[in-house]
């Protein structure tokens, strides 16, 4: 299927590795410029050089800093339009679940999962509007299911990823007299070099392969590029009518309709 973005230009926020990194080259394989973004730079120029061995570096860009941070995302937006012009799509791949079990959580662990889990994605959505107005524009958010049901995640992590589908929603009614479309993703437990359930894996693998086998009905992991073609759809014209919604993929684990 031509998903009919060939030529469009992308920043996908946390784009280093994991989710964000499989949606870049979804991305790039459709013809998009991409620019890529994360906070450790050395990760990023090995994505930014993998992704240019498969897909040309002509239509890649990179830039390292914590885009959780106004300044950085005023610039990144700055860089990326005079390099290419204009932008067409942003996908705001932030936020980390680390944290802290229980209910009693510090106020200080209750402002660094927002500011990276809900802060972050409004700074660059409020940052991308104005130049995505006119331009058929889609924002696309990857939250996670912990906000649409209760799990074992921090408080706090679900919370703000509830706070940003709800965020989202609201988003998309606004914008909407502007030709902007605003959606979101819910993945589940998405397997990935680097990523969270790695590391869980190499720390208890009976007990996380029982989880998953209790939790998961597909009883399996989730990949990365499962994430990206839903998400390359969503941002392209082809789902022109998609807005508001929340994509839930995770192998059916959760109860809710």
């Amino acid at each position: 299927m031509d998903l009919q973005i060939s030529g469009k230009t992308a920043l996908v926020a946390g784009s280093s590795r994991g989710i964000g990194r499989a949606i870049a080259e979804a991305l790039l394989a459709e013809g998009c410029r991409v620019c890529l973004t994360g906070r450790d730079g050395d990760s990023l120029e090995a994505a930014r050089e993998a992704l240019a061995r498969a897909h040309g570096a002509g239509r890649l860009h990179a830039i390292a800093g914590d885009f959780t941070g106004a300044a950085v995302i005023e610039s990144a937006f700055r860089e990326v339009i005079e390099r290419w012009g204009g932008i067409d799509i942003l996908v705001a791949n932030l936020g980390t679940g680390s944290g802290k079990p229980g209910w009693q959580q510090d106020e200080a662990e209750w402002e660094r999962l927002f500011r990276l889990n809900f802060f972050g994605s409004v700074r660059l959505a409020q940052a991308a509007i104005p130049h995505l107005k006119g331009r058929g524009g889609s924002i696309l958010f990857v939250s996670s299911i912990v906000g649409v049901e209760a799990t074992p995640a921090p408080l706090p992590y679900s919370a703000a990823k509830a706070a940003l589908l709800n965020y989202s929603k609201n988003l998309s009614r606004i914008v909407a007299p502007d030709g902007i479309r605003v959606n979101s993703i819910a993945p589940g437990n998405i397997l990935f070099p680097g990523g969270s359930w790695e590391k869980h894996l190499a720390n208890r693998r009976e007990a996380v392969e029982q989880y998953i086998a209790a939790e998961v009905p597909e009883k399996r992991f989730g990949a990365p590029e499962e994430i990206a073609s839903l998400a390359a759809y969503l941002c392209s014209p082809v789902s022109g009518f998609a807005t508001g919604g929340c994509y839930i993929m995770d192998g059916g684990q959760t109860r809710r309709i």
